[in-house]
């Protein structure tokens, strides 16, 4: 399980990014660069990272399901994943 204060950081981070996005697309249609550069740095959505639902862990992880592979992996072979079986060749 991830750290609270890492999923703590990254909350705060998504509610700058929330704040500030329409702000952003207004001055990047704008082409100022200059006021771009004046907001807080967490308010560009890039610095937000994507971590697993169920453990927070940020390394290994599957988009399509929102969850870590060793999370993945344990749902998987539990069946508690509808439509993922386990290959065999």
């Amino acid at each position: 399980m991830a750290k609270t204060c890492w999923l703590e950081r990254e909350k705060r981070k998504s509610a700058t990014v929330a704040k500030y996005a329409a702000i952003r697309a207004e001055l990047k249609k704008k082409g100022d660069y200059v006021a771009l550069s004046a907001l807080p740095r967490n308010a560009c959505a890039a610095r937000l990272s994507r971590r697993c639902q169920a453990t927070g862990r940020k390394r290994g992880y599957i988009g399509r399901f929102k969850l870590s592979r060793i999370t993945f992996r344990e749902l998987a072979s539990n069946g508690m994943i509808p439509g993922v079986t386990k290959s065999s060749w």
